[in-house]
């Protein structure tokens, strides 16, 4: 399943936790209480620089140029400092072209997790008088993703299940995450090969969370104490150990910005899974099958209860069957 979409969808996408190790401390997390998450929360992220996402030219007075291009600048590069200055928005980059005055600026760039300093002489434009240097960029990446859980005495939350990806399944560095209150407004439904997704709308530029963590297993941050949780739901976790092959349910939102039970079986418990992917899980619920077409991106970090208790987070959906996924295990979410 696409993660982050930033994108995007799920893009799609966005944590402090008590760290818990050994026996007696695991015991003490599945006394706990958690809300129960299933409500989609929208993601910003920092892309921690301007990420080149396109290459285009430039019509100067003498011809058409092309220079982040013949510089080698590749698409999903991150421009990170111009001459030592850093870079982290399209206005920051914007100003080191207008004081270079055409001439050459020393590029930091990051690539595949490595830094380079590559030279790219601005051209001014032929129609606005400013210099360019060919790309198309975005300092800001945003997606949908679902909530997981919720710690009931500290509001320490969890979401996603995995790692925050791009469109291109990359994982992502990044800075100054938010995450905030967003309405489900449609419905890509998922086909045989073809991944669906929710088309979320950020309410309004209100943080409801702050994020804190990203890794391999999630997004992770604290909700606000205003947060209305008066029609959330409790409940303790379980160990994969407890889970069983056969019905359990997740929680979802697929319309508005309330999360809905949906009827599920599942039919693998790995828990030596090194991938995360500890359950193998399909929908059954008619409901969503008929609306959703089953899981789609955006659904990642949708929990999983079974017998009254959070046992997983769905991740990822099987694209040869829309019907079918993986979900994570809570106690390798929260000890992550």
């Amino acid at each position: 399943m696409r993660k982050l979409k930033f994108f995007f969808a799920g893009f799609a996408l966005l944590l402090v936790f008590a760290f818990f190790g050994g026996t007696s401390m695991r015991a003490n997390a599945a006394s706990d209480e958690y809300y129960l998450g299933g409500m989609t929360a929208g993601f910003s992220l920092s892309a921690g620089g301007t990420e080149v996402i396109g290459l285009s030219e430039i019509a100067a007075e003498d011809g058409i140029h092309r220079p982040a291009e013949e510089a080698g600048i590749k698409v999903g590069d991150l421009i990170c400092a111009a001459d030592g200055i850093k870079i982290g928005t399209i206005s920051d980059l914007n100003l080191a072209l207008d004081r270079s005055h055409g001439k050459e600026i020393k590029f930091t760039i990051k690539r595949d997790g490595e830094s380079a300093e590559v030279g790219i002489t601005p051209v001014k434009d032929g129609k606005n008088g400013k210099y360019k240097i060919g790309v198309l960029i975005r300092d800001t990446l945003t997606g949908i993703g679902t909530v997981t859980y919720i710690k009931k005495d500290t509001l320490e939350f969890g979401s996603l299940g995995h790692a925050v990806c791009d469109e291109n399944n990359r994982s992502l560095a990044i800075s100054d995450p938010k995450v905030y209150l967003c309405s489900v407004i449609g419905v890509n439904k998922g086909k045989r090969g073809k991944a669906g997704e929710l088309r979320g709308l950020f309410i309004n530029d209100k943080t409801i969370a702050k994020a804190e963590k990203t890794g391999e297993t999630g997004l992770y941050g604290t909700f606000e104490r205003g947060y209305d949780f008066s029609h959330t739901e409790t409940v303790r976790i379980a160990p994969l150990s407890e889970a069983t092959i056969g019905k359990a349910v997740i929680y979802s939102t697929i319309d508005g910005v309330c999360p809905q039970e949906y009827e599920i079986c599942i039919a693998k418990v790995d828990e030596n899974n090194k991938e995360n992917k500890n359950f193998v899980i399909k929908v059954t619920d008619e409901k969503l099958i008929e609306e959703a077409g089953g899981i789609v991106q955006g659904m990642s970090g949708s929990p999983i209860v079974q017998n009254g208790k959070l046992i997983g987070a769905v991740t990822h959906v099987f694209l040869n069957d829309p019907t079918r996924g993986y979900g994570i295990g809570i106690e390798n979410m929260i000890k992550n």
